[in-house]
């Protein structure tokens, strides 16, 4: 096998990996919800830790940050990115409760 073809094989592997573990960190809250397994506050739990693992699947399988050479600049959108989507979840559960 050429080193291209390792290359595209290796990424494939990555990309299976990757969405295997998103379909599993979705099944598992479904399932939890679904069947009532949890109390309220446990699934809460729960369903926010596989979000924030998905979250981490998602930019290390798919966004490729481990290979990326300039991170930085990539750290620096997300970070930007995380603010504002807390500034308007947080701002929209606050004007919701008052």
């Amino acid at each position: 096998m050429s080193k291209e073809n390792q290359e595209i094989q290796k990424d494939f592997n990555a990309y299976v990996i990757g969405f295997s573990l998103s379909i599993i960190l979705t099944i598992i809250p479904l399932v939890l919800v679904l069947y009532g397994m949890l109390d309220k506050t446990m699934l809460i739990i729960a369903i926010l830790l596989a979000a924030s693992l998905q979250f981490l699947v998602q930019i290390y399988y798919f966004m490729h940050l481990k290979e990326n050479k300039n991170r930085g600049y990539i750290l620096i959108t997300l970070a930007v990115g995380i603010i504002i989507a807390v500034t308007v979840v947080g701002g929209s559960a606050w004007v919701m409760n008052f």
